[in-house]
C-alpha cells in the first residue's frame, strides 16, 4: 500500500466509518479537525481526505470493523510503515497473527508473516513482539535472514 492508496481507501469510506462510529457530519467533522462542509466534500467523493485527517480518522477509529478491514487488523502498524517508510526495530507486542496474517517462514524464533489485507510484510519474535515491517518482499526476507542467522 501506499500513502496515496490510504488516502484514496479512508476517503472513499469516510461516511462508513462515521456511520458505524454513530457520529454526526458535525460531531465526525469536530472530532477529526475538520470543517463539515471539508467532511461532507470528502464523503461526496469530490474531495480527498489528506494525509494527517487519514491519519487521525484510522487512530481514533481503529477499532471499527470498516477500519479494521481496510488494514487487515493492524491499522496503526500499516500506518506508521507507510508513514516511516518501514520499520526495524522492536515494538508492541502482537496478536501473533492468527487472522489476518500468513506465515511465510518460522526459523530460530522469528517469525515472517504478511498481512492478508494490506499485503505488508513483518517480522516477529517467539513473544510475539513486531520487530521489523515492511511493504517490500526482498527487504523483508533479506532481513529475515539476518535475523534468523542463514
Amino acid at each position: 500500500m501506499t500513502r496515496e492508496e490510504i488516502i484514496e481507501s479512508v476517503s472513499e469510506k469516510m461516511r462508513l466509518i462515521r456511520t458505524e462510529a454513530g457520529y454526526t457530519q458535525d460531531k465526525m467533522a469536530e472530532v477529526i479537525g475538520l470543517s463539515k462542509k471539508t467532511l461532507v466534500q470528502i464523503e461526496k467523493g469530490r474531495l480527498y481526505a489528506g494525509w494527517s485527517t487519514v491519519v487521525a480518522v484510522c487512530a481514533l477509529f481503529r477499532e471499527t470493523e470498516t477500519v479494521r478491514f481496510l488494514f487487515g487488523n493492524e491499522p496503526l502498524e500499516v500506518l506508521e510503515t507507510v508513514a516511516r517508510d518501514g520499520m526495524d526495530y522492536r515494538k508492541e507486542k502482537t496478536m501473533g497473527g492468527k487472522v489476518w496474517w500468513r506465515e511465510l517462514e518460522k526459523k530460530n524464533g522469528f517469525i515472517l508473516q504478511q498481512n492478508i489485507i494490506s499485503q505488508h510484510f513483518r517480522i516477529i519474535d517467539e513473544d510475539h513482539f513486531r520487530i521489523y515491517s515492511s511493504f517490500e518482499e526482498k527487504e523483508s526476507k533479506n532481513r529475515f535472514k539476518e535475523l534468523t542467522g542463514e
